[in-house]
């Protein structure tokens, strides 16, 4: 069982920046991938950016050169840095832990881009 914990949203301007971070309790964190997805109102839920256990990254084309996702495997967390943030960044962050077959999801954090 793996409980994560997402934290670091909040409303910031259009240019701006944020950093999220996921911190993961309960399991050996480093032996799962790891995810940021995102949910619009109305829209489905979409892959921003993932990491796999080796560090190998890939993120969604309307994020990249902007996100970056990272994780610190000694402080059981995964971060999203986010830059150059548009208003159309507006969604609820997850963090995704996956390690066939188990699956597990955060609560969420806001992002709000508006000015």
């Amino acid at each position: 069982q793996v409980q994560l914990v997402e934290s670091g949203g909040g409303l910031v301007q259009p240019g701006g920046s944020l950093r999220l971070s996921c911190a993961a309790s309960g399991s050996i964190f480093s032996g799962y991938a790891m995810g940021w997805y995102r949910q619009a109102p109305g829209k489905q839920r979409e892959l921003v950016a993932a990491i796999t256990r080796g560090g190998s990254t890939n993120y969604a084309d309307s994020v990249k050169g902007r996100f970056t996702i990272s994780r610190d495997n000694a402080k059981n967390t995964v971060y999203l840095q986010m830059n150059s943030l548009k208003p159309e960044d507006t969604a609820v962050y997850y963090c995704n832990a996956r390690w066939w077959p188990e699956d597990y999801w955060g609560q969420g954090t806001q992002v709000t881009v508006s000015s």
